[in-house]
């Protein structure tokens, strides 16, 4: 087996194997556009926002079928009032462009969450095989908590689950050891080498830990923002809710075991508690002509969307900040004459914040992310330029390279957020050098 060995994950393959046939979806979607973009010598970097904007679609799609089911289920209003509260809410529209593993896995989640609501069991357990055994394996554990609740209640037999449950796992299993082998040159199923690495291993750990309900009260607050405050509310209004929400608070309670935790990990339940947001918001709404109080309480639960509109510019400001990488490595381009011939060092905190293949525009450059160099070592004086990541000119990181190299490029990012009651602008968000470019003299 074989493949083009200038493939980015053959160079630099990674902590574990990933599979290839969400990103092998999106770029035969997107290959009409991505040649056009070609033939016109448009800048590749202009690629990054057709392949974002494609998997978007997608996420949609997954959502458009979610939001059917709800309309089957609750009806036109609480339909209505869910995509209101999507759309007003970060994290969700923040992620859903990302070609993240949790991201190609959470089309394939709205579209068997949606499958489950209309009660088309057959869709609903095809969709979560894919989404189990190709992209995220502790889907298991919310998917499974739907498949078991529909088996206990009589809903769906052992017969018609093993009849479509047989043949859609060994089809998406055979289906990405074919591909996925073939594209990292060895036999492998990536998914099952990812759970071992990071549950049966607990190996992800090593990239930090969280206290058990972190999910609980940091990140499901964050991503739902104004809105959690409805949810118990909803929840009163329509007690069907609990049979939704039960396997998704479920699946957040045993995820949390797993002590290294992300925001992205629980994305599949975000909309989840909003359909519960919406029906508190149309129960008040229809509840608003009783009397006087019911207005303000349903004008109040209304005005608390544009609430979530504040608290989402703020986040999309940090946001824009975050990237110091993928601003370092712009400016470079643009202060570089294109005909030099440099050699350049990127290391994880550039990798990490902004800098990806799209942004690697000079084909006549180097660009290496090999970690672990020795600072100041042959090989890292090797490169004609290093963007290293460092919090000022004394940071250690850059004091193997105080005599050898100058300074060509710092870039702040976001730091922190300043409170100060006393000043004309009580908020402040405070920026810090995050990325300095060094040039060899």
């Amino acid at each position: 087996m074989c493949t083009q060995p200038e493939y980015d994950h053959l160079e630099f393959p990674g902590v574990v194997p990933r599979t290839f046939l969400g990103p092998i979806a999106v770029s035969i979607t997107v290959a009409p556009l991505v040649y056009i973009t070609d033939f016109l010598q448009i800048s590749k970097f202009f690629t990054q926002f057709i392949v974002r904007s494609c998997l978007g679609a997608f996420v949609l799609v997954g959502m458009s079928s979610f939001a059917d089911g709800v309309y089957n289920r609750f009806g036109s209003s609480v339909k209505n009032w869910f995509y209101w509260a999507m759309i007003t809410q970060f994290h969700f529209m923040f992620y859903i462009t990302r070609p993240l593993p949790n991201v190609f896995a959470l089309s394939l989640v709205m579209l068997a969450v949606g499958a489950w609501l209309r009660q088309q069991h057959g869709r609903f357990i095809w969709y979560s095989a894919v989404a189990i055994l190709i992209f995220r394996a502790e889907l298991a554990l919310y998917l499974g908590l739907i498949l078991l609740m529909e088996l206990v209640a009589g809903r769906l037999s052992l017969i018609n689950l093993f009849k479509h449950a047989i043949p859609a796992g060994v089809l998406s299993i055979s289906l990405t050891v074919l591909v996925d082998s073939f594209f990292w040159q060895r036999w492998l199923w990536p998914e099952g080498e990812v759970f071992w690495y990071n549950t049966i291993l607990n190996k992800s750990a090593s990239w930090g830990t969280e206290p058990f309900l972190w999910y609980f009260y940091s990140a499901l607050p964050r991503a739902l923002a104004l809105s959690v405050f409805l949810v118990p509310l909803g929840l009163y209004f329509d007690p069907r809710l609990r049979t939704l929400l039960l396997p998704a608070a479920g699946f957040v309670f045993l995820y949390s075991f797993l002590p290294h935790k992300e925001l992205r990990f629980i994305i599949y339940v975000f909309p989840i508690f909003n359909v519960a947001v919406a029906t508190a918001l149309s129960r008040l709404r229809m509840n608003s002509s009783k009397s006087m109080f019911h207005k303000i309480i349903a004008f109040g639960a209304v005005l608390h969307l544009l609430a979530n509109l504040g608290s989402t510019g703020a986040f999309l400001y940090i946001s824009r900040h975050n990237y110091p990488g993928g601003v370092a490595m712009r400016y470079f381009h643009l202060l570089t004459p294109p005909h030099n011939k440099e050699h350049i060092h990127i290391d994880v905190a550039t990798a990490q914040t902004g800098v990806t293949r799209f942004t690697q525009l000079n084909n006549n450059w180097i660009y290496n992310k090999t970690e672990d160099l020795y600072p100041g070592g042959h090989e890292m004086m090797s490169f004609t330029h290093l963007f290293i990541g460092a919090s000022g000119v004394e940071d250690k990181a850059l004091l193997p390279y105080k005599k050898s190299h100058t300074v060509e490029l710092e870039v702040y990012g976001f730091d922190r957020i300043s409170l100060d009651i006393k000043s004309s602008v009580p908020i402040n968000f405070k920026m810090s050098p995050k990325i300095y470019v060094l040039k060899k003299k």
